[in-house]
């Protein structure tokens, strides 16, 4: 696969397979399930968080991983169950808790990558996540399928 100007690729580590597509949502901050989202919504509440009162939902989800207790998985489990679940999360720090809250929300998942997420992914970026081929390719234009 090339590498053009307006598309960059990363490779990865499989945790969740799967392929999907969608707009992307950066946060440098941990996610924290237990409290943090509203999973009604996708909505992210934590106060202090840099995405407070915006919403991952059907969105590729690039974070550096969860925080707090092990309920985090339930919140997310409960987001797929009601259709506001990230479409592909991407994550940098694997922990058990991130693990199995990609397990339990289903969804293409992916992390150990060659180069740094944040350097090259960016809010509304279009992203094609290939978890079973451990491709992650960024389109710099908006959906470029439109």
């Amino acid at each position: 696969m090339s590498e053009t100007r307006d598309t960059i690729v990363l490779r990865g580590r499989k945790v969740v397979g799967g392929v999907t597509e969608g707009e992307a949502f950066v946060t440098r901050d941990t996610v924290s399930g237990w409290g943090g989202i509203d999973a009604r919504t996708g909505t992210i509440t934590e106060t202090l968080h840099d995405k407070v009162g915006h919403s991952f939902a059907g969105k590729v989800l690039v974070f550096p991983g969860a925080k707090g207790s092990s309920g985090w998985s339930h919140y997310f489990h409960a987001a797929r169950l009601m259709s506001t679940a990230p479409a592909a999360m991407l994550f940098t720090v694997m922990t058990t808790k991130v693990a199995l809250g990609a397990v339990v929300t289903r969804v293409p998942a992916m992390t150990d990558f060659d180069r740094d997420p944040f350097e090259a992914i960016e809010d509304g970026d279009w992203i094609r996540v290939d978890a079973d081929a451990g491709l992650v390719e960024i389109s710099k234009t908006r959906n470029p399928r439109r």
